[in-house]
């Protein structure tokens, strides 16, 4: 199940910091700007949220980390998230199976840039686009989702061999 919080700008890190685990709360005020430290804790509410809904688990989660950084929650190996942000929203999703999600703002359109991250198919697709901004921002978002999948799937089979 996906979990989408689309406004940041009002989210209140201080209500939120008793809401988090000690662990989440350390990594969080590790942020040195409020957008680091709102999307943070914001991401941990979401997985929360979802972690309840799902599969009934109320107790605030806490993380090992994979060897490539992927967080994984502890007492749960058969549950998987993954979790993204951009500067007005934090998405997660929840499921029993491996996931990949990703989220952007919408940005200047840059010709190089897209050049680097795309081929030709997707570059004549981008260019053809009633709005190319739009256009290769859900490309990439496709492209990273599908990354994070990856690796995720790429983890999990590292850990039963």
């Amino acid at each position: 199940m996906i979990y989408l919080n689309d406004d940041i700008a009002s989210f209140d890190v201080e209500a939120a910091l008793p809401l988090l685990s000690e662990q989440r709360r350390e990594q969080t005020l590790k942020f040195r700007y409020e957008l680091g430290r709102k999307t943070c804790a914001a991401a941990y509410l979401l997985l929360c949220e979802g972690l309840q809904k799902e599969y009934g688990i109320t107790e605030r989660p806490l993380f090992e980390y994979g060897e490539h950084g992927k967080p994984f929650i502890v007492g749960h190996p058969d549950i998987h998230f993954n979790i993204s942000h951009c500067r007005e929203a934090v998405l997660c999703v929840v499921s029993d199976r491996p996931v990949g999600v990703d989220i952007e703002s919408i940005r200047e359109y840059r010709d190089s840039l897209v050049r680097y991250t795309m081929n030709d198919a997707e570059i004549a697709r981008i260019e053809q686009a009633e709005r190319p901004e739009v256009a290769f921002i859900r490309l990439w978002t496709m492209k990273e989702a599908k990354l994070k999948l990856s690796v995720s799937t790429f983890a999990i089979e590292k850990l039963k061999s």
